[in-house]
């Protein structure tokens, strides 16, 4: 039976025991590898439990779907949407290509996702009438990887090359041209401009409670990057500087934001998800016995239960057999809620 179909698992990891303390810089081992950091300062330390069983090789690009009171993540090498219910179901969604890059709910109902080299949008949460809406890439080298919405429904979508060539990524921006009022995405034009150049790896991606602040990772340089945020034009990419270093194992993934502000990132390789506050500093960690940490979102009652998704790329046999649950979707209740998923306007 799928660990969440043994009854209410939000219930129950309201009353367990996270092994929440707080710590000042200290050696933690982790499962399988030597995992050795040091973080200077106070923080809190959490253990995430593990929410349902293996449901992807390589989870990614998890998000909070209100309408459907559920969980909707990515099998995103498989090219399939999955949605996770409250009751233990799973429901496994194609998109049509070998890529699921992103999904996100549509200010008017409906999705937006990403594919390998295009947009597609649907009227209906269940995506029967996914259909495409605009060309991202037309090089057959380099693939669309994780993105999200601004707080005025504009969509950004990164890239990465697929043997992860240094400098072959990029960060567009999607938007309807013809503002919120146009009857259909087919009645509407949608402008895709590039805004960032010269990326590896274009991963996580967020925004400030207030909306003055974007987010963005760069996978390889194990940066998190703050830029500034207008209304009117969106993420203003000549504002980049660095909000935090990740420091010890592993690479940022996907983020998301906090309603305080701290930004929580998936570390790829690291074993864990860190939030840095407000002001870039460590504060927290959310450990996890599978080391390909890929996303993080908040959801359920409250958005109070920061859900964490993880991958099985680049395990090898024996590092398989130590970390079975790898491919799972993880959660945790870490004491602060998060923001809900900003829709894509068109």
């Amino acid at each position: 039976m799928p660990l969440s179909g043994r009854g209410d698992i939000l219930g129950r990891l309201a009353h367990r025991q996270q092994r929440s303390v707080t710590e000042r810089g200290r050696h933690v081992g982790a499962r399988g590898c030597q995992l050795c950091l040091w973080w200077a300062g106070y923080h809190q330390r959490m253990r995430a439990a593990q929410y349902t069983d293996v449901i992807a090789f390589h989870g990614e690009g998890c998000t909070w779907w209100e309408s459907l009171t559920a969980l909707r993540c990515l099998d995103m090498l498989a090219g399939d949407v999955l949605t996770v219910y409250g009751d233990g179901r799973v429901e496994r969604t194609p998109v049509g290509s070998p890529i699921a890059a992103m999904i996100r709910p549509r200010r008017q109902g409906g999705a937006l996702v990403a594919r390998a080299t295009d947009l597609a949008i649907a009227d209906h949460d269940d995506l029967s009438d996914l259909r495409p809406l605009a060309t991202v890439l037309t090089e057959s080298d380099v693939r669309l990887n994780e993105g999200g919405c601004d707080p005025q429904g504009r969509c950004y979508i990164g890239s990465m090359a697929y043997d992860h060539i240094e400098g072959a990524a990029s960060l567009y921006r999607c938007a309807s041209t013809s503002g919120d009022d146009a009857e259909s995405s087919e009645s509407s034009e949608h402008e895709v401009v590039q805004l960032l150049r010269g990326l590896t790896i274009s991963a996580g991606l967020g925004w400030s409670p207030d909306g003055r602040t974007a987010y963005h990772v760069d996978n390889p340089t194990r940066v998190i990057t703050a830029y500034d945020h207008d209304p009117d034009t969106g993420l203003i990419p000549t504002s980049g500087r660095v909000f935090a270093r990740i420091e010890g194992v592993g690479h940022p993934d996907g983020l998301t934001v906090d309603r305080e502000g701290g930004v929580w990132v998936a570390l790829y390789g690291g074993w864990a998800v860190h939030r840095y506050d407000a002001k870039g500093a460590l504060s927290a960690q959310v450990h996890l016995p599978a080391a390909q940490v890929t996303s993080c979102t908040f959801g359920g009652p409250d958005l109070a239960t920061l859900f964490i998704t993880t991958s099985r790329e680049n395990l090898d046999d024996a590092e398989l057999a130590d970390q079975p649950a790898a491919g799972a979707l993880f959660a945790v209740q870490p004491g602060v809620a998060g923001l809900p998923a900003l829709p894509y306007a068109g």
